[in-house]
């Protein structure tokens, strides 16, 4: 193997500066927001950006996903606040702990996980899944003592997971249509596989990061939820807003709706709850602007993570990366394909998943009809190379998972993230070797 080291590929290394920075920032305390803010500059600095152009990816940001998610957010935190003012929330949780019996920490965690993957893998979006969990899970977690870091490490770990398990979620069904494989396959040795390990790793680093953080930033309980007994207008307005939200689940994966359908989602289940509640138009409205005004600063981030990410590749840092795994990749065989496929997905190409997946395919499928690769490790090798990177790089899923959890900590989900990742690559390793 042979790397030529250019001018080019040393420029290109510095442009992951930012990305280097961002983590060191995190792990080291500082706020989230003024961490990010400080990465885009520098990222700004090293891919050349004009004053103009620098303003111009911040409005570009404005219409990105990420601020799409940001709204969503916001609209959750809203909808929250009807929730409460109509003691839906309330009638929740009690139904929760004195009906199911969901009355300790890991049964709290065990309870959000399996809410999470299910609604996730049948609406096939994560911000979505969790925007309409979040303020139905945020109380229960409340009263059993759950930390903010470990409600927003599960909706980030067990999202991600439900994203390659749900049979209609859009990174599946590229999948499918990409590699030929079917879904029963793809479950018993791709899917199946990855969410093992990575739920497994994840409900051990649950019960450390709970210890660690448990009296930290504890979400509020209001007093009346220990003595909260239903009436029968909260009875009314609970039924309306589990009758409409099961009726919106099911006719988004009917229609197969993106993301931006929850936005009507959230404002609709405000809407009829409110009003089934005994609220008044301008109450309601007023309740979710009062709801959305919390997370404004989450938004703020969400629209500096999207330049962020993009300074990064257009100084090269990607592209970088990309070439030094190269000669690799030509001279190990099949195995070293799979692998290089792998870890240049996750360390490499950014983007979102499903065009991930399609030009990590188109960029290798020469070298696997060349080589025989099994489409099986092909397939491993995408799984692992979009998780990943969703688990080690601040993006989309990870910033969004803090914005439920009402969260500003960062750290714990690169923390549980680095050591998924770490799993996650060893198991691809290990089979790309054995059966590529």
């Amino acid at each position: 193997m042979h790397l030529e080291i250019t001018p080019e590929l040393w420029r290109g290394l510095l442009g992951l500066a930012p990305l280097l920075l961002y983590l060191i920032l995190v792990f080291r305390g500082m706020e989230i927001l003024p961490a990010t803010a400080l990465c885009v500059v520098l990222g700004g600095v090293l891919s050349g950006q004009s004053l103009v152009s620098f303003g111009g990816a911040l409005a570009g940001a404005m219409g990105s996903f990420l601020a799409l998610v940001g709204l969503i957010i916001m609209l959750g935190r809203g909808l929250g606040e009807v929730l409460t003012a109509t003691g839906v929330s309330h009638t929740i949780v009690h139904r929760i702990i004195h009906g199911i019996g969901v009355d300790t920490e890991k049964k709290g965690m065990l309870g959000i996980m399996v809410a999470c993957l299910v609604i996730v893998g049948l609406l096939g979006t994560m911000a979505g899944g969790n925007a309409v969990i979040a303020p139905i899970v945020l109380p229960v977690a409340a009263s059993l003592g759950l930390s903010r870091s470990t409600v927003a490490v599960i909706f980030q770990a067990v999202g991600e997971e439900a994203l390659i398990l749900g049979p209609f979620t859009p990174p599946v069904i590229t999948l499918l249509g990409l590699t030929g494989i079917s879904y029963g396959v793809m479950l018993l040795c791709v899917s199946g596989p990855i969410a093992l390990i990575t739920l497994s790793v994840t409900w051990f680093m649950l019960q450390r990061i709970q210890e660690q953080t448990r009296g930290s930033a504890p979400y509020e309980l209001p007093e009346e939820l220990q003595r909260f007994i239903p009436t029968p207008r909260s009875n009314r307005a609970t039924i309306a807003f589990s009758v409409t939200f099961l009726a919106a689940v099911l006719y988004g994966i009917a229609v197969k709706a993106p993301t931006s359908f929850v936005v009507v989602i959230m404002l609709g289940l405000s809407l009829v709850t409110g009003f089934i509640g005994g609220l008044k138009l301008e109450t309601i409205l007023g309740l979710v602007a009062r709801g959305m005004a919390g997370n404004v600063g989450l938004f703020l981030l969400f629209l500096l993570l999207d330049p962020f990410i993009s300074f990064v590749e257009k100084a090269g840092g990607f592209a970088a990366l990309a070439t030094l795994l190269k000669p690799f990749m030509e001279a190990g065989g099949k195995g070293a394909i799979v692998i290089t496929g792998g870890f240049l997905g996750a360390f490499g190409i950014s983007g979102a998943t499903v065009a991930t997946l399609k030009l990590l395919h188109e960029m290798f499928h020469p070298l696997l009809s060349r080589f025989g690769v099994s489409m099986v490790a092909w397939s491993l090798a995408l799984v692992v190379a979009t998780r990943v990177h969703n688990f080690v790089f601040p993006g989309a899923n990870m910033a969004s998972s803090l914005g439920f959890a009402q969260s500003n900590d960062m750290t714990p989900l690169l923390r549980n993230g680095w050591v998924v990742a770490a799993c996650q690559l060893t198991f691809l390793t290990m089979f790309a070797l054995l059966f590529a």
